[in-house]
């Protein structure tokens, strides 16, 4: 990894370590963001919040079939889990309905909100990282589209509406998590660490231009989420496997692909802070899914994970991680872990029902107090 990720770690993982015990866990179902006087949530990003605008795009997109959605809703809804995503959870904690899909025919929970993600998307337009030689297999619905969409929808359909103008300060836009399939797309087609890092500061720069976009359109409230930490997801573990131990934290994680993720979210923390200074009448809070998700690593156990399976996929086959790139999850022949509520990888790209539910808990019971609301 460059000298700039590694001078920049040791004070995120002294915070790391300290927060491990500062946040304990919280039922989503304890709706403190309805006590915080939120009933509508608006969401952009990639797979990790996508409820179903990918397969409306491509009805044969990966998510659309079982076993994605077997345990929630019994069937495949677009959400790249066996059940709920982090969004799913937010809304639930809202007490609003989930979010549906914006390329849906005719939504009718609107008015709660609405989700704009798309899985596959990126945070640079495709043009943008084909000029690099990176490609954008799954969509052209890259963060720009998505707030193409949202003007589109705001402009028709809410701003004509006075009750959405009276309860603004009731909305929360969730901006991401987004970007991380830049640097995936990157990593994959083969560049050099070095390169895909030097992403990092256009990526963080279109979603600083996004969130001063939706507050045109009179955002008051956002969540910006950082990166989750690749390096310990099975996807990056068995690409870039190796037989070097010291590549390797406490965790069995992959350091330099964690540090990426890192320098990322500092680099989008410092962008908030500036985006605060430009806008002190709009509260935006960093969504610390990293932490989130290394605290339900390091607590796998208490938490009723099978401590010896978090780094294997569900679904999956193959190899140390059960991952398989080329056999992935919905392929025929592809197993179903016996109990996905032991596991936290779901498909080796994305997390489980119970582990998004961890996740959400943390987050929400972080993201409270930047936001002036009691969490007793």
């Amino acid at each position: 990894m460059v000298a700039t990720i590694n001078n920049v770690i040791f004070s995120s993982v002294l915070a790391l370590g300290a927060l491990f015990l500062l946040v304990p866990t919280v039922s989503c179902n304890a709706k403190l963001l309805e006590k915080c006087g939120i009933n509508t949530i608006y969401q952009l990003g990639d797979s990790t919040s996508d409820t179903g605008n990918l397969i409306r795009e491509n009805p044969q997109a990966g998510c659309s079939r079982l076993p994605y959605g077997q345990y929630f809703f019994k069937n495949a809804t677009g959400r790249c889990s066996d059940g709920l995503l982090i969004i799913d959870f937010f809304t639930k904690s809202a007490g609003v309905p989930f979010l549906e899909a914006y390329l849906n025919p005719n939504p009718h929970t609107r008015y709660n909100g609405l989700n704009f993600a798309v899985a596959g998307a990126t945070a640079l337009p495709a043009h943008v990282l084909a000029e690099r030689n990176i490609p954008s297999p799954v969509t052209n619905s890259s963060l720009s589209k998505q707030l193409d969409w949202m003007f589109t929808y705001f402009n028709k359909t809410v701003c004509n509406n006075t009750g959405y103008l009276k309860r603004v300060n009731q909305t929360l836009f969730v901006v991401g998590e987004i970007g991380g399939n830049d640097y995936t797309y990157a990593l994959f087609s083969g560049k050099a660490l070095e390169e895909v890092t030097a992403l990092v500061r256009d990526v963080v720069q279109a979603i600083k231009e996004a969130i001063k976009r939706i507050i045109g359109y009179g955002a008051r409230r956002i969540v910006a989420p950082g990166h989750f930490p690749i390096g310990c997801l099975p996807i990056y573990l068995t690409q870039f496997q190796t037989n070097d131990s010291s590549a390797y934290d406490e965790f069995h994680c992959l350091k330099e692909l964690n540090n990426l993720a890192i320098y990322h979210n500092q680099h989008l923390q410092q962008a908030l802070i500036e985006l605060i200074k430009e806008h002190p009448n709009v509260t935006i809070a960093y969504g610390d899914y990293y932490k989130a998700y290394m605290w339900t690593l390091q607590n796998a156990h208490s938490l009723g994970f099978d401590a010896t399976m978090v780094q294997k996929a569900c679904c999956g086959i193959g190899g140390e991680y059960d991952f398989t790139l080329t056999k992935m999850c919905g392929t025929p022949g592809v197993p179903v872990c016996g109990n996905p509520f032991e596991r936290i990888s779901w498909d080796g790209i994305h997390l489980t029902h119970k582990a998004y539910d961890q996740m959400a808990s943390w987050v929400i019971r972080d993201i409270l107090p930047k936001f002036q609301c009691s969490i007793a």
